[in-house]
Parts: structure tokens; sequence; C-alpha cells
């Protein structure tokens, strides 16, 4: 459950707890900021957290339960924010997402990671290596946290709009069976589109002070160039979605081409197999009393008939185009 615990002063890391008591006892010891990260944790486990740090019942439930859309919720004196992170997976080329929930109070941070994504120990690494961040306070610890999930849209968006480019390739190369994989690459446009449109109100109320918990105007700089990626972002999978929308649309209308072309074929043929169907059934009915049924050269003329009807018609059709 705890993927890693520390407590930071002067926005150096001073302890490292083996425990979650320890990290309350230290915390209350040292007058610093706690950054706890859980991954996963269950109602009982994070029951622990939640008492120690007054974390309100309701923002407790959706931590861990999860599959919350982004947002930002205030209870108290602590801020809880909901984030959507997405990662590229280059081998099935597919997009998968995870879920993260920040508690931000006054002298401690607790991150719920459900899914892969974000790398929080990257999080971890890069506040560490830049005191004068960490010493900002745990806003300072929220704005890296958004920061990471939004730089890790960049490779995502990469990913599909490369999707998108050889779904194109295909479908005006005469592959009108890509169908499945336009609509599969819809819903992954559509769920990242969740994850990422939310984000941009819930980081103008940050930006704005509407939060209530980031006043140091240097981390409020950060967070609109991160809204302003966010925004950018928003603005690419809108159109990815508009664009593959056109897509299965050009492609449905290829396919209701061929299959326009296949049935001129058929009744082409049809048409061509009947002239000598018809000469056949006529001379093929034996009554006494027909033109040339006793002619010494009828069944030479029903012949050529035959064959002169249809290499007529395969001509005209051939000249229209239906064969």
């Amino acid at each position: 459950m705890i993927v890693d615990s520390a407590i930071y002063v002067d926005g150096r890391r001073a302890a490292e707890p083996g425990s979650l008591q320890e990290t309350y006892d230290a915390c209350r010891d040292q007058r610093g900021i706690a950054w706890i990260g859980l991954y996963k944790p269950s109602r009982e486990e994070f029951s622990s957290v939640a008492g120690e740090f007054g974390l309100h019942p309701l923002a407790v439930e959706d931590a861990v339960d999860a599959h919350q859309r982004p947002k930002l919720e205030r209870y108290g004196e602590t801020l809880f924010v909901v984030l959507r992170a997405a990662r590229y997976v280059d081998e099935t080329e597919t997009v998968e997402f995870g879920e993260l929930h920040v508690f931000v109070g006054d002298d401690f941070v607790v991150t719920v990671r459900h899914g892969e994504a974000p790398n929080l120990g990257r999080v971890r690494r890069r506040l560490e290596a830049e005191p004068e961040l960490l010493r900002r306070g745990p806003q300072a610890i929220l704005y890296a946290i958004m920061d990471e999930v939004v730089d890790g849209y960049a490779p995502v968006v990469e990913g599909l709009e490369n999707d998108i480019d050889e779904i194109e390739t295909e479908v005006f190369s005469g592959n009108t069976g890509v169908s499945r994989r336009i609509y599969e690459l819809s819903r992954e446009v559509i769920q990242f589109q969740r994850a990422t449109k939310p984000l941009a109100p819930v980081l103008a109320q940050l930006v704005a002070g509407d939060g209530g918990r980031v006043a140091d105007e240097e981390v409020r700089r950060g967070l609109r160039d991160v809204q302003d990626h966010v925004i950018r972002v928003t603005e690419q999978v809108d159109g990815f979605r508009e664009l593959l929308s056109n897509i299965l649309s050009v492609n449905l209308t290829l396919v209701g081409v061929g299959q326009n072309d296949e049935v001129k074929k058929i009744s082409a043929w049809a048409a061509i197999l009947f002239a000598p169907t018809l000469v056949a059934g006529i001379y093929g009915m034996n009554f006494d009393h027909m033109p040339e049924l006793h002619w010494i050269l009828g069944y030479p003329f029903a012949l050529t008939l035959m064959v002169v009807a249809s290499v007529v018609l395969y001509l005209v059709f051939k000249r229209r185009g239906w064969l």
C-alpha cells in the first residue's frame, strides 16, 4: 500500500519513516511537510491516514473506490484533487488510463494512485533536486504532480496522431476492413477527452485562487503554464474526435461503393447468362409448329444467337464500367 513516505523540512528530505505511525510522529516533531504515497489502498488501510489528517469521509470514499472524473473540491482546510493520467503503450498501440487522488493540507500531501501512471517517483526526485520549489509548501507538490500528469499526455497525443495517420492511409488505399480499428480508436479518444477536458477548469480554479490553497505566485505561474498545455491538448483531442468521425464516414462510403460495384458485376453477369438461357428455353419447349425447328441450320443459328447476345451484353456492360 505505501509506495513512499517522507518528511520534508525547509525544502529537503529530513526523514524516511518506516511506518505510517512514524510518519505521523516525525511530522509533529519536526514541523515539516509529510508526503505519503499510497497505491490502491483498501478502506481499512486508508482509515489510519484519513483519521490522522482529518480527511472528509466523502473524499475518502472517492479515493478508495476510484472511477472519478477530474475535479477539485475543498473540505475545510484540505483540498481534494482528482486527476486522470494516461500513457501510450507502443507494443499494443493502445492508451492506458490511471487515476490519481491528491489530498493537500497545510503540512501534508497524500497521494492515492490507481494504475501505473503517473510516475510519482520522478516527481519526488524532481522536487528533491529543486529545494527552492519544494520549500514553497504542499501547493508546490500539487503543482509538480499536475505538471507530471499533463506532460504524460504529450506521448499519448503523438501516439494517437500516428494511429490516425495509419488508419487514413489504410482507408484511402482501399482497405475498407478497418472499421473495427476506427471504432476502437474513437473510444480511446473519447476516454482521453474525458480525462483532459475537465482538467482545464480545475487549473483555472487553482490559478484564480478559488481553491483557497495556492497563494504562492510562483506556483500559480507554474499552474498557468500547465493550464496552457492542457488547453492545447484538449483542442488536439477535439480535432482527433472530429477527424475520426470523418474517416469513419469516408470508410462507410467506400464500403458502400465497393458493395455497389459488386452488385453491378453480379447483375451484369446475370444478364449475360440470361440471354443464352432464354434462347435455349424457347427452343427447348419442343412444340410441333415452331419456326426453324426443322430447319437444317436451326441448331447453329441458335448457338450463334446465344453467343452474339452474350458478347453484345458483355461489351455494353464493359463500356459502362459494370465489368
